[in-house]
């Protein structure tokens, strides 16, 4: 039975922000979510050998390795409907599902920038590594999305090293900057709160210095690494549970933990605006699940607006960006290609491999028969004969060891592997040389 390669999936071209953040799995989910992967069945017991899970604020994907693509399907549908308690009706219309070649390219593609919201942006490669690091470490990746993701990772690299895409590309923190100084006309003399201190917070504070900004307040769920990022660039540092006065001073707020909950309630803006009521308030919600309530744009003077608004802007100056494109598209499907090459020979591997098994007990037996009827050799001569039983057993095997590669890409490998199973009587008893054959 062959072996597919499935992705399952959804985007910001698919899904609006709400559908995704409720099926956003991230942080210490995330490994649980690896091993109920494992363990998920779909139809007739269609089983799902290797997993990765790529959970971005723009998209989800499940990669899996399976016998199966429409079992394989279902099996992912299941898993999702299980760990985001769900029903299958409220997200499967938004999935797109690809195999083989398709999916292959479609990762090479996102690792290098090119299925981005942002086109070109450098943070999906980390994210693609991340993944994959995750389901390295929960053991839910085998041989085939091992070499897959090295392959994706590389083409990643690649597009960065060999191209200018990620030169001219803007970050998601980069047009949250830019929309909230649009609103608010200007970012000097603003106070900008950024709530979260990872990847993607320190990516926002750090733009929003080098575009003006008088003051910046990091607010983090720990203190110390809100401090620690504070201090390194000249701002305030607080933990959530001082929000509302970080609420009464901001001009700006940008949140990007990766909570799973609701950070900013209706509740407490209302609160803090209650203090401010002459000041607006601008709020850019970049993390996916949200990290704003939905109702706080319903609070008088403040503009909300989530990751998808973020799209017009990120369209503006595509041009040096678009230039690079064909390049880096180039790297994406020379990258896919090699994997598909490698991927595609694997249905032969086993009947070289035994092939080659076989060929070594013939070229023992037979060696060891003929160096017991020539005592009278000297070690030199031994050697000599040695050698010559080695390459001529690999020269023997080397066409058929080719041609059968060879078929494998031309989608004829089971066929021909089967053919030499049987010629060779290939994991059967009594293929050894006869020992009253003559020399």
């Amino acid at each position: 039975m062959a072996t597919h390669i499935l992705l399952v999936g959804l985007n910001h071209t698919t899904a609006s922000v709400c559908l995704r953040e409720k099926l956003a799995i991230n942080g210490a989910s995330l490994h649980t979510a690896l091993s109920q992967l494992h363990r998920v069945n779909g139809r007739e017991g269609a089983a799902l050998h290797e997993g990765v899970i790529l959970s971005t604020c723009n998209r989800l994907e499940v990669y899996t390795v399976c016998d199966d693509v429409e079992g394989g399907y279902h099996a992912v549908v299941e898993f999702l409907c299980m760990n985001r308690q769900l029903a299958a009706e409220e997200f499967v219309a938004a999935l797109y599902r690809k195999r083989d070649a398709e999916a292959v390219h479609h990762l090479m593609r996102v690792a290098c920038g090119l299925d981005s919201m942002v086109m070109g942006e450098p943070q999906i490669l980390g994210q693609v590594t991340a993944a994959y690091q995750a389901a390295l470490a929960g053991r839910s990746c085998g041989a085939v999305l091992n070499t897959l993701f090295r392959q994706a990772i590389r083409a990643g690299k690649r597009a960065h090293a060999e191209t200018a895409i990620s030169r001219h590309a803007v970050t998601v923190p980069s047009v949250a900057a830019t929309l909230a100084e649009q609103v608010v006309g200007g970012l000097q003399g603003r106070v900008v709160l950024v709530m979260g201190a990872g990847e993607m917070g320190e990516l926002a504070v750090r733009t929003l210095i080098s575009r003006g900004a008088a003051s910046i307040i990091v607010a983090n769920r720990t203190y110390d690494r809100a401090l620690a990022l504070a201090r390194e660039l000249g701002g305030d540092a607080m933990t959530f549970e001082r929000q509302l006065e970080a609420l009464i001073r901001a001009d700006i707020v940008i949140t990007a933990t990766d909570a799973p909950h609701v950070i900013l309630t209706h509740d407490k803006v209302a609160q803090a605006m209650a203090h401010r009521p002459e000041r607006p308030l601008v709020i850019v919600d970049i993390a996916v699940p949200r990290d704003t309530e939905p109702a706080v744009a319903e609070v008088p003077g403040v503009r909300l607006f989530d990751i998808d608004d973020l799209q017009s802007v990120a369209n503006e100056n595509l041009e040096a960006r678009q230039r690079e494109i064909p390049r880096v598209e180039a790297i994406a499907a020379e990258e896919a290609q090699a994997f598909v090459c490698w991927f595609e020979t694997l249905e032969v591997v086993p009947t070289i491999s035994d092939l080659r098994r076989w060929a070594e007990e013939v070229k023992a037996v037979e060696l060891d028969r003929a160096l017991r009827r020539l005592r009278h050799l000297d070690e030199r001569e031994r050697k000599v004969i040695r050698v010559l039983a080695h390459r001529l057993m690999n020269k023997l095997l080397h066409p058929p060891t080719v041609q059968l590669k060879q078929r494998a890409l031309e989608g004829r490998g089971h066929h021909y592997a089967s053919a030499i199973r049987d010629l060779f009587g290939l994991g059967l008893r009594g293929c050894e040389i006869s020992d009253q054959e003559e020399v």
